[in-house]
């Protein structure tokens, strides 16, 4: 008896440390976390804007790093910011036109400008010609528009002089000794500071802000991670300033149960979003290849891209945050607001199969050759199929569909859509109207008992 109350004492040690307890910062429960996390999980689609003075090169909203430039060099863009057509009303009615529930504002992006008014920095719109507070006409432009209100803020800065040159820098080097040589006289205590200060300042001068974008970390040799941004304490902080808040998963603290609140696979293919299933997650996707405003980029997706990212997103349990980058003088692109209108054009027929919706029961499977997708809203009990090609015979088999569906139609009129029970009633075959109806993905919605 002894020696099984041993082994036992030892298999429970041994558990303990090889699935240690994970950490946390808060008392949140998971029940409470669903329950602070339901409207962004209802919400399915937002907007990502990269916006600061990258738009006046348009070459790439890391051309002070990808160019090596000198703040000096920089400059002139500071010297010649004056978004005159900038006008963050019609932003908001562009996102909301397009079936966008929130948006996500660049306040710092990497360069380190500021298009908020900062007591802590010179370095800001209210010093350029804009001369005024951009966040704050954000702000109150989509919060009138009943959109949800989300901050990105950079915890890199490569303008600020405390903040030291490393791998990532525009004045990066492949020498240690060099590097130290270039970081004499710098104090990242003094940035830390800095970053803690301008975070603050952002959720307590614009009332209410739904989600926080960090970014982001990149721990290792001369790279920067959880110390360097005191990562702990700054999300003390933010819980405590906005208990309500979302946390993207990029400070750094992914060993800790509530240190973020969903992960962030950037610039990913649909098909890799299956592997997030389950979670709480929000894929960051662009229009074309770059964030900022990219004058000749040429790589934009097309309208089935877009739709296979926002219908694939909803498809395995997540979000998708559609980035605009607005050009310099504010407004945005030609070819975004052709993308956002015909997604606005997709989404007014068909965003019940989206808004609410989640992946489907493992109950519902679909046929190996039929390119679609399934969506589900638990709610309600409907189950949605997404056809990204129209069958040319006319008809499509779903197997173990039967005695499982009371009605089908087309979602985007609700025509019905006649099917019969084959195979011992085990699957349905669907007869579709023999006109595609005048969408890219069209959308059939069932009804299931």
């Amino acid at each position: 008896m002894k020696k099984l109350i041993i082994l036992f004492l030892t298999v429970i040690l041994c558990a303990d440390f090889v699935y240690p307890q994970q950490k946390r910062l808060t008392n949140e429960t998971e029940s409470e976390k669903a329950e602070r996390m339901q409207w962004w999980t209802n919400d399915r689609f937002g907007m990502f804007i990269h916006w600061g003075l990258y738009a006046l090169p348009a070459r790439h909203e890391w051309v002070k790093q990808r160019e090596r430039l000198t703040n000096e060099q920089y400059q002139k863009y500071f010297e010649e910011f004056n978004p005159e057509k900038y006008d963050p009303v019609q932003w908001a009615k562009a996102a909301k036109a397009a079936g966008m529930k929130y948006a996500v504002l660049t306040t710092k992006h990497h360069e380190g400008f500021c298009l908020f008014d900062s007591k802590y920095t010179d370095y800001k719109a209210t010093n350029t010609k804009a001369n005024r507070d951009l966040v704050k006409e954000f702000v109150d432009a989509f919060r009138a528009e009943g959109l949800k209100v989300g901050f990105y803020y950079s915890l890199i800065d490569w303008h600020h002089p405390d903040f030291t040159v490393d791998r990532m820098h525009p004045q990066r080097t492949e020498s240690q000794s060099v590097y130290d040589s270039l970081n004499i006289g710098k104090d990242m205590n003094k940035y830390r500071t800095y970053l803690h200060n301008q975070v603050r300042e952002l959720l307590t001068n614009y009332g209410k802000i739904d989600i926080l974008w960090l970014d982001f970390s990149y721990p290792g040799e001369n790279g920067k991670g959880r110390d360097d941004w005191n990562s702990i304490e700054l999300i003390k902080m933010v819980r405590e300033l906005q208990p309500g808040i979302i946390i993207d998963n990029r400070a750094d603290l992914n060993d800790y149960a509530d240190g973020y609140d969903f992960e962030t696979p950037e610039q990913v293919s649909p098909k890799e979003l299956a592997k997030y299933k389950g979670k709480y997650w929000e894929t960051c996707q662009t229009f074309s290849g770059s964030w900022g405003y990219y004058r000749d980029e040429t790589s934009w997706k097309t309208h089935q891209q877009l739709l296979d990212l926002l219908i694939t997103s909803t498809a395995n349990g997540g979000n998708l945050l559609l980035n605009v980058g607005p050009t310099a003088k504010g407004e945005f692109d030609y070819r975004a607001r052709k993308a956002l209108k015909e997604l606005g054009y997709w989404m007014d027929a068909h965003s019940d199969a989206i808004y609410h919706c989640t992946y489907a029961p493992d109950e519902f499977a679909l046929p190996e050759n039929l390119n679609a997708r399934l969506t589900y809203n638990p709610t309600e009990r409907k189950l949605y199929l997404h056809l990204f090609d129209y069958p040319s015979t006319g008809t499509i088999t779903l197997p173990n569909y039967g005695g499982k569906v009371r009605y089908a139609q087309l979602l985007n009129d609700y025509s019905e859509i006649q099917y019969q029970q084959t195979n011992n009633n085990k699957d349905i075959i669907l007869t579709l109207p023999k006109v595609k109806p005048p969408y890219e993905v069209t959308v059939i919605e069932f009804l299931l008992k």
